[in-house]
């Protein structure tokens, strides 16, 4: 069975700003388990440490958000980016490089949603953190 389609699962985004490609697992309202590949074909290793290209921290923070997003959500409700409560980065992500992504959620209220999220690159942990959602009505 093919994944479900990022944008098929709720996510808003479109390109060039859509920073997952494969939704491996979701389970609404609660976690979701999502890939992107990053290919060095990708303008931003351009300009960032020419020579010696790495993933940008905010890019690996925002594919985990997207992520957030589609545990978080459904299919016709968008959430934003509300709040970056933590966020470590224990290893550069070089490019060429398929990073997982997790997110589940670890606590709510009214319409924030805060989420334990997590990116891994072959069951390596290289960021981790917390961060917060408001659902826009």
């Amino acid at each position: 069975m093919e994944a479900p389609d990022p944008i098929r699962c709720g996510l808003p985004h479109r390109e060039p700003f859509v920073f997952v490609d494969k939704v491996l697992a979701v389970e609404a309202g609660r976690s979701a388990v999502c890939t992107k590949f990053f290919s060095a074909s990708e303008p931003f290793f351009r300009g960032h440490f020419p020579g010696n290209p790495l993933v940008p921290g905010v890019i690996l923070t925002e594919a985990a958000a997207q992520t957030a997003g589609i545990a978080a959500g459904q299919p016709g409700r968008i959430y934003h980016l509300s709040a970056i409560r933590q966020m470590k980065f224990i290893s550069a992500v070089p490019p060429d490089t398929s990073v997982e992504f997790s997110a589940t959620k670890s606590g709510g209220m009214g319409g924030l949603l805060q989420f334990q999220v997590s990116a891994r690159v072959g069951g390596e942990l290289v960021a981790e953190g917390v961060i917060v959602l408001n659902e826009v009505a």
